[in-house]
């Protein structure tokens, strides 16, 4: 086929779909509508001749076509980034891009950020704060630090276990000072209890606690992630249920306290890339720097 026949812009809608499984996601990454994703990847089927997708009602699959000209295009494509990015300028300061959840960025990493601009003034660092994980194509951060409950497998990228996740209640001497006495895990019953994300976290922790058939766990304000969590228990709205690694220095401090000697595992972080073995030398730097400084988490964790 002649080079100029090559429908480029059905084959991008096509690699688009295919990689999310979603005509919407790709009309969001492409910056277009549904329908205009729907429309190129029609003209790509007739000009096939063959289907690449199976349409269901709320979702869609490859077709054994499909899942070729899928892998094909990926390779293809991420070449095609790969050279243009060795093309291009090269900047006067060398820039890393990571890309951290929310929580993770707000209590953890930010507070610890200058110790590596002292280790290496040389590499910028650029947050892309988004708990979604990213592709680690060209134009996204070549990291990324990500919480997994259970999975440790992410599509088409490494993942390396930095620390687990340990949580536990937390609440400010102050509302600790005025309320009722908190002797015993069923004692809670008499707080407020903040929720992160779901209700399942505290179900779990009075289980551990032996206290599962005493206090109704599902209750109380539900509240979007950790780091809003913290600052409600901080205020002295409730009791929170803090990730010890991320509620550190305001134990330190004296913020917040924790009542009970109880902790639950509830899952881990990890560092992901594309690969990890093939990192720029500016990532590779901002990852031996997240190593070490995650294994002198481990050390605290171990002592809580």
């Amino acid at each position: 086929m002649k080079r100029g026949q090559l429908p480029l812009t059905a084959l991008r809608s096509f690699e688009a779909a295919g990689r999310h499984l979603s005509f919407s996601r790709a009309a969001e990454e492409l910056f277009v509508t549904q329908a205009a994703i729907s429309r190129q990847i029609r003209e790509l089927e007739t000009f096939l001749q063959q289907p690449l997708f199976v349409r269901y009602h709320r979702r869609v699959e490859l077709t054994d076509a499909g899942q070729k000209l899928l892998g094909q295009l990926i390779k293809s494509f991420d070449d095609i980034d790969k050279r243009l990015s060795e093309l291009a300028a090269k900047p006067a300061q060398s820039v890393v891009s990571v890309s951290v959840e929310p929580s993770l960025a707000a209590s953890w990493l930010v507070p610890r950020l200058n110790r590596f601009r002292l280790l290496r003034p040389d590499i910028d660092v650029s947050l892309d704060v988004d708990p979604r994980l990213i592709d680690f194509r060209s134009d996204q951060a070549e990291l990324a630090l990500r919480f997994s409950a259970h999975s440790t497998s992410w599509p088409r990228s490494e993942a390396e276990r930095l620390a687990p996740v340990i949580d536990s209640p937390v609440v400010s001497p102050a509302l600790l000072a005025s309320g009722p006495a908190l002797e015993c895990p069923a004692d809670l019953r008499r707080y407020t209890l903040l929720h992160e994300e779901n209700r399942q976290g505290w179900a779990r922790w009075f289980e551990a606690a032996g206290a599962a058939e005493d206090v109704a766990a599902a209750r109380g304000p539900l509240l979007a992630d950790a780091a809003l969590s913290k600052q409600a228990a901080m205020l002295g709205h409730g009791v929170a249920l803090g990730d010890l690694l991320l509620v550190r220095e305001e134990l330190v401090s004296g913020t917040l306290v924790k009542p009970f000697e109880t902790n639950v595992v509830c899952g881990a972080y990890w560092l992901v890339a594309k690969s990890l073995r093939k990192l720029s030398e500016p990532a590779e730097a901002f990852a031996d720097w997240i190593r070490a400084e995650f294994e002198e988490s481990r050390r605290y964790l171990e002592k809580c």
